[in-house]
């Protein structure tokens, strides 16, 4: 009998969002297995499958139930918000499965919160653009300030996840002015969006000056333009190039 984990992104947890692969990957497992917060946005859409939850910060006994139950014969499906290979657990499950293991593991993908958030505010990663965690919990914020800062000198669009929470009240400030100081203009284009796709979703364009002063929170996803984005009617346009290509 095969053994198999499908590892799946669930978007930001409406089923619109989900894909055609994700719902398939959901019907076929016997066990649904996630965060208790996602597991109960999936039990709205599909309420007769069984269901496992571990809390915060359980992540590695999260993936271990999965192994085990996989073990036992049953079919798994491991939700995560987004796409579960981008802050998601696709890399635990690997690191965790042993070499000689008979299970499988299938990744779902899922839509990400750079990508769903983007569409609110229009097309702010339209170009070269990278995505960077503000969250030191897994990683130290002398690092992350160093991604900052190659992100600004490298002219990339952001995305900024994680950008606050009540332990880190101050980060996106802190953030802006790691990249005011690394050469961003104060007028640079950038924007925010919150609860991306669930209800109360809003949208705000402002300066990365602005943005510095700005209180948001953790369901937040924050994008700083590069040099050419600009602001048009509420919106954040990242140019690709193609206007100017057309006028040589």
């Amino acid at each position: 009998m095969a053994k198999v984990i499908y590892i799946v992104g669930m978007g930001p947890g409406e089923e619109r969002f989900f894909t055609g692969q994700a719902k398939h990957a959901i019907e076929q497992s016997d066990v649904v297995i996630g965060y208790t917060v996602y597991v109960d946005l999936m039990k709205k859409f599909y309420p007769e499958k069984c269901y496992r939850t571990t809390g915060m910060k359980k992540e590695v006994e999260r993936c271990e139930l999965c192994l085990e139950l996989a073990e036992e014969g049953k079919t798994i499906a491991l939700i995560c918000s987004g796409d579960a290979g981008v802050y998601g657990l696709a890399s635990l499950m690997y690191e965790l499965l042993p070499e000689e293991s008979e299970i499988e593991l299938v990744i779902v993908p899922g839509i990400t919160a750079a990508n769903s958030g983007a569409a609110v505010l229009g097309a702010p990663l339209n170009h070269d653009y990278c995505v960077i965690s503000l969250s030191d919990l897994m990683t130290p914020w002398e690092v992350i300030e160093k991604r900052l800062i190659a992100a600004i000198q490298g002219d990339f669009a952001i995305a900024l996840y994680n950008p606050s929470s009540h332990k880190r009240a101050d980060y996106l400030q802190k953030a802006c002015d790691i990249m005011l100081s690394s050469g961003a203009s104060p007028e640079r284009a950038c924007g925010y969006v919150e609860n991306i796709g669930r209800e109360g979703t809003s949208a705000t364009t402002c300066t990365l000056q602005e943005l510095r002063e700005k209180k948001v929170n953790m369901f937040t996803t924050v994008f700083i333009g590069n040099s050419n984005t600009f602001i048009r009617n509420q919106h954040l346009v990242t140019p690709r190039g193609y206007l100017d290509k057309a006028k040589r």
